[in-house]
C-alpha cells in the first residue's frame, strides 16, 4: 500500500501547493504536476496489485465514535482504480495546456485544488474498508467536483449545472447514509470485512437504497439528469474525468454492496437488466438528438452506464439461476466496460476540448471541415468514435461481445422467462449499437468532414502540447485494449469472482469461452489493421509519380454550392428523431416560406430532457424551498442556538433511556 499512499500524498501536495501559488502559471504548474505524478504512482500501484492478486491492507487509529481508518485494495478495487488514475493523468496533461491562457484571469489555484481532491477522493472510495470512512470520502468526492465544474461561474448556465449536479449527488448520498445506518443496525458494525461475511443478510430495502444511492452517482435513468447539464458546463479535462472515472464509483458501490447482501436473487437480475437496457436506449436516443458535441457525449455516457448495468444484470441472473458460464461472462463484461469506456470517453471528451479550443465552440452546426484543419484532433476523435460504436479494431466491441455470449448462454434451452429476458437483451444491445453508430456518424461527419459552417471553424487549428497529446495517448490505449482484450479479460476475472462470491457450475467454461472468443476478435482486429496498411501501401505505390489533383464533388447541378446546403445536426437526425418522437418529445419551431419569392424560411428544433423538466427540477425545487424554510431557525442569536443543543441532548437522553 506504500505506493498507493504515496500517490495520495502527491495528489494532496498538489492540491495544497496550487492555491498557495496564486492564480497564475505557477498554480497551473503545481496543480497539474501534482495530479499527473500522483495519478501515475496510483496507476502503477493498481497495475501491480492486479498482477499480484490478493488484497493490500493498511489501517491507522482514528478517534471517531464510529468506524476506523482502514484501507484495502483487492482485485475489484484495483479495476476501478485504473480509470481513476488513467484519466487523472490525462486530465492533468490536457488541463495544464488548456488553462495556460486563463492564468491570472481565473482562480486556477483553487481549480486545481478541487481537481486534485476529486481524484484523491475518487481513488479512496474503492479503497475504503469501513462504512463511515466510505461515506466521508464519498461526500468529499461529491462536493469537490462541484467547484471544478463551476470554473466559469460567471455564466448562469454553469451555475445551474453545478447546482443540479450537487443536488443529484446529495440525493444519492442521503440514500447511502440511510443504507449504512441500516447496515449498522443489523450487523452492529460498519467494518467491510464483517459485512462481507453476510452479516447484514439479504434485504429488498438495502438493495433499493444501494441502487438509488449509487445510481444517482452513476447516472442510471431517471437519476442521469446531472450528466448532460454538468458535462457541457465543465472544462473538458474535468468532463473527461467525471464521465470516465467518477461516475464509475456508482458501479463500484453497487457491486461492493452486493457482496454484503449475499448471492443475488433472480428479481435483482431482471430489474438490473431492464433498468440497464432502459438507461442505454434512453441515453443513446437523446445523444442522437443533441446539437452540442459535449452534450451528445454526456448522453452517450448514460448509454454506456446502461450497458454496464445490463452486463451486471446478466451476471446476477446467471448467478441466481445457476448458470456459471453466463454469470462469469456478464460480470467480466461489466468490469471490462468500466475500463474500456473510461478510455473511449476520455479520448472523446478531451478531443472535444481541443475542438472548443481550436474552433471556438462545440455546437455541431457551427463546425465542419475540421478534418483538414485539426488532423491530430480528428484522428483522436475518429478513434474514440470508432471504438464507442463497437467497431474493430477499437475496444468497445469487447464487452458487448461478452454480453452477447452471456445472453446467448442463458437463452439456450432455458426456461421461458430467462430466455425471454436473454433474447430481449440481445435485441436491446443490437438496437443500442445501431443507434450509437448513427449518433457518432453524425457527430464526426458533421463536425470534421464537409466544409466549415462558420468563420471560427474555417480558422480552426490543433492545440499544442498536452492538450493535443492527451487524447492521442488515450486513443492509442483504446487500440491497445482492443488488441489485448484476452489479457484484460483474464485480469478482471478475479474481480468478477469477488462479486460472485461463489460461482455455480460452469464458470470455468465461461472463462474459457470468453478467452477464446476475445482471442479470435483480437486476431481479426490485427488482420484488419494489416489489410488497411497493405491497401494503403498499394495505393501509394500506384499513385507514385502520377499527378494527383483535387476538385469539387458532384454538386447536383448547383453552380454556387455553400456550406448552408450541407446537412445540419437536426436534419441529419430527423428521420430517427421523428420516428422516436413519443420518447424524445422534440420541439420544432417552423417559419415556413411565404409568397412566390419568400424572403425568409427557418426551422429550429430542440430536444429538452423531459425527465429533468417534469420530474427532477420539481423535486429539486421542493428541496430548495424546504431548505429555505429551515433558514427561519437561523436567528443569529447564541442563546437560541444553545437552546437547540440542550433540546437535542434531552431528546437523545430520553430516547436512550426509553
Amino acid at each position: 500500500m506504500g505506493l498507493f499512499l504515496a500517490s495520495l500524498a502527491v495528489l494532496l501536495a498538489g492540491a495544497v501547493l496550487a492555491p498557495m501559488a496564486g492564480r497564475g502559471r505557477a498554480a497551473n504548474f503545481f496543480g497539474a504536476t501534482g495530479a499527473f505524478l500522483g495519478s501515475l504512482l496510483g496507476l502503477a500501484f493498481a497495475c501491480l496489485q492486479l498482477a499480484a492478486g490478493g488484497e493490500a491492507l493498511w489501517s491507522a487509529p482514528w478517534a471517531m465514535p464510529l468506524g476506523r481508518l482502514s484501507l484495502g485494495v483487492d482485485a475489484l478495487s484495483a479495476v476501478f482504480l485504473l480509470p481513476t488514475f488513467i484519466l487523472g493523468a490525462a486530465a492533468a496533461l490536457s488541463g495544464h495546456s488548456a488553462l495556460k491562457g486563463q492564468a491570472g484571469r481565473r482562480p486556477l489555484g483553487a481549480h486545481w485544488f478541487f481537481v486534485n481532491v476529486s481524484i484523491a477522493a475518487t481513488a479512496l472510495v474503492p479503497a475504503a474498508r469501513d462504512g463511515f470512512l466510505f461515506l466521508v470520502v464519498w461526500e468529499v468526492m461529491s462536493v469537490a467536483p462541484f467547484f471544478a465544474i463551476t470554473l466559469r461561474d460567471e455564466d448562469s448556465r454553469v451555475r445551474h449545472a453545478g447546482w443540479v449536479y450537487l443536488l443529484a449527488a446529495h440525493l444519492g448520498a442521503a440514500c447511502l447514509v440511510a443504507l449504512m445506518a441500516l447496515f449498522y443496525a443489523r450487523a452492529g458494525s460498519l467494518d467491510f470485512a464483517l459485512l462481507a461475511g453476510g452479516a447484514a443478510g439479504p434485504s429488498v430495502a438495502l438493495f433499493v437504497l444501494a441502487l438509488v444511492g449509487c445510481g444517482a452517482k452513476a447516472g442510471f435513468v431517471p437519476f442521469h439528469v446531472w450528466l448532460p447539464e454538468a458535462h457541457p458546463a465543465a472544462p473538458s479535462h474535468v468532463s473527461a474525468f467525471l464521465s470516465g472515472a467518477l461516475i464509475k464509483t456508482g458501479i463500484y458501490g453497487l457491486m461492493r454492496i452486493q457482496t454484503f447482501l449475499g448471492a443475488p436473487e433472480a428479481w435483482q437480475g431482471y430489474l438490473l437488466l431492464a433498468l440497464g437496457l432502459t438507461t442505454a436506449l434512453f441515453g443513446i436516443l437523446f445523444a442522437l438528438a443533441q446539437r452540442d458535441v459535449k452534450r451528445l457525449l454526456a448522453y452517450s455516457s448514460v448509454e454506456n452506464i446502461g450497458l454496464i448495468l445490463t452486463a451486471i444484470g446478466l451476471g446476477y441472473l446467471g448467478l441466481a439461476k445457476g448458470f456459471g458460464a453466463a454469470a462469469c461472462l456478464g460480470l467480466a463484461a461489466a468490469l471490462l466496460h468500466v475500463i474500456n469506456h473510461a478510455l473511449m470517453k476520455g479520448t472523446l471528451f478531451l478531443a472535444a476540448g481541443s475542438v472548443l479550443h481550436g474552433a471556438g465552440g462545440t455546437i455541431i452546426d457551427g463546425l465542419g471541415g475540421l478534418g483538414r484543419r485539426m488532423p491530430a484532433t480528428t484522428v483522436a476523435f475518429a478513434a474514440g468514435a470508432l471504438a464507442i460504436c463497437g467497431l474493430p479494431p477499437g475496444n468497445g466491441l469487447v464487452a458487448e461481445l461478452l454480453m452477447l455470449l452471456s445472453a446467448a448462454t442463458q437463452a439456450a434451452g432455458r426456461t421461458f422467462p430467462v430466455a425471454l429476458a436473454a433474447w430481449g437483451a440481445v435485441a436491446g444491445l443490437a438496437l443500442v449499437a445501431g443507434l450509437a453508430l448513427f449518433a457518432f456518424t453524425k457527430a464526426f461527419g458533421l463536425s470534421f468532414l464537409g466544409e466549415p459552417r462558420s468563420p471560427a471553424a474555417a480558422g480552426a487549428h490543433d492545440p499544442a502540447g498536452g492538450e493535443r497529446a492527451a487524447p492521442l495517448i488515450l486513443a492509442g490505449l483504446c487500440l491497445a485494449a482492443g488488441l489485448c482484450a484476452p489479457l484484460l479479460f483474464q485480469a478482471v476475472l478475479p474481480a468478477a469472482a469477488i462479486v460472485a462470491r461463489t460461482y455455480p457450475a460452469g464458470a470455468a467454461e465461461g472463462a474459457a469461452l470468453g478467452t477464446a472468443s476475445l482471442t479470435w476478435l483480437s486476431l481479426a482486429a490485427v488482420g484488419l489493421i494489416l489489410l488497411v496498411a497493405a491497401l494503403a501501401f498499394v495505393r501509394s505505390r500506384l499513385l507514385a509519380g502520377r499527378p494527383v489533383g483535387r476538385g469539387l464533388t458532384w454538386d447536383c447541378g448547383y453552380l454556387a454550392p455553400s456550406p448552408s446546403m450541407q446537412y445540419s445536426s437536426g436534419s441529419f437526425a430527423a428521420p430517427m428523431t421523428g420516428l422516436m418522437r413519443p420518447v424524445l418529445r422534440t420541439e420544432t419551431d417552423l417559419a415556413a416560406p411565404e409568397g412566390i419569392f419568400p424572403a425568409r424560411a427557418a426551422i429550429e428544433s430542440e430536444t429538452p430532457d423531459w425527465l429533468l423538466e417534469s420530474v427532477s427540477e420539481p423535486v429539486f425545487g421542493a428541496v430548495a424551498r424546504f431548505c429555505d424554510a429551515l433558514k427561519a431557525l437561523q436567528h443569529g442569536r447564541t442563546p437560541i442556538y444553545i437552546l437547540y443543543i440542550l433540546a437535542t441532548l434531552v431528546a437523545l437522553l430520553a430516547w436512550r433511556l426509553g
